[in-house]
């Protein structure tokens, strides 16, 4: 009877921590992304690569201050004692990854609303899974396929009703996209893989330097010589945003450790309403019949994706699967059967 209430017990506390945890990311999230829509614009800060290479820096700073104070903060950091070479081979290509998704989400505020990012952003579970199954963490079939088809045939509803539709921003979202979701999954093989599992504080530590190598590259490139007579100028903005961005970081790696990659994907979704939401009464964008109508069928095919991956004993998962002649697996034949 212990035992079981203090299963119990633990079962709720982790439940309470994960909800806390998502209910945070969604917060900062979405108070960054407007702030970083509000940077962006021509009359402040139109510099998305600079933007996006000081977040970086600041979270490289602060979590090496934060180590030299508090290393015990940091557990697993021993774990990385003579497998750091490994290491960069994992975080060579988040670093790319990260920065890619940076500098191309803060430059598609240049050229979109939000509503309408946040509209492509309900790909992501698929691109995530579509990644997974590249890599051969997922697997395919007709299901899961329906529910791909599903999912981006209302999300190019949602896109081709976009009144104000530039290709340049489409674009640059789907990069950013594209590069966000291999991020997380090469994130969630780092943190909670078998060999090597890293705290988040760590990850970030390791994920921070290489990021910003390839963003102060991408400065080279893109360099302005209005840059710094704006940074003097707007300083009292730009340090609160790297500090918001620095806890989003810290935020992401820890919900990816405690919910997985498409548990991290799936809290996203839940930020993307909020901030639909609140950008159309809020901020006055606009948003469609049509639009509306296809976010919601994208939401059901959403909330079907998680329930097969949480529940798929649940009737109407087996119901759907059943109806597409999807095969039992032996756990789900009768003991006669097998």
């Amino acid at each position: 009877m212990a035992d079981t209430a203090s299963n119990e017990s633990a079962s709720a506390t982790k439940i309470i921590t994960v909800l806390l945890l998502c209910g945070s990311y969604i917060g900062v999230s979405s108070v960054l992304i407007r702030f970083n829509k509000y940077m962006v614009a021509a009359e402040r800060f139109p510099y998305p690569m600079t933007l996006s290479a000081g977040h970086m820096a600041c979270s490289l700073m602060l979590c090496s201050l934060f180590y030299l104070v508090k290393p015990s903060a940091f557990p697993g950091m021993a774990a990385t004692e003579g497998k750091r070479q490994d290491l960069i081979r994992w975080f060579a290509p988040i670093g790319l990854t990260f920065a890619i998704s940076l500098f191309a989400s803060n430059k598609a505020y240049m050229y979109a609303n939000v509503t309408f990012l946040q509209f492509m952003k309900e790909g992501n579970v698929v691109l995530a899974f579509l990644i997974s199954c590249a890599v051969g963490l997922q697997v395919m079939n007709r299901v899961k396929l329906a529910n791909v088809v599903w999912i981006v045939t209302f999300s190019a509803f949602c896109v081709s009703g976009e009144m104000n539709f530039v290709w340049l921003g489409f674009v640059v979202q789907l990069v950013s996209q594209v590069a966000e979701c291999s991020r997380v999954v090469m994130g969630e093989c780092v943190l909670s893989g078998a060999s090597l599992k890293l705290d988040p504080l760590t990850y970030t530590l390791f994920a921070a330097p290489t990021c910003l190598t390839v963003l102060l590259l991408g400065n080279l490139f893109t360099w302005d010589h209005e840059i710094i007579p704006r940074a003097q100028q707007l300083w009292h903005l730009l340090l609160p945003n790297a500090l918001l961005a620095f806890v989003l970081n810290v935020l992401v790696a820890t919900v990816i450790k405690e919910a997985s990659a498409v548990g991290f994907i799936l809290t996203g979704m839940v930020k993307d309403i909020v901030l639909v939401v609140v950008s159309s009464i809020a901020f006055g964008e606009t948003v469609t019949v049509e639009q509306a109508g296809a976010f919601v069928m994208i939401l059901m095919g959403i909330v079907f994706w998680s329930a097969s991956k949480a529940m798929p004993e649940h009737p109407l998962v087996r119901r759907v699967e059943d109806a597409m002649g999807l095969p039992k697996t032996s756990e789900q034949l009768p003991l006669k059967a097998r």
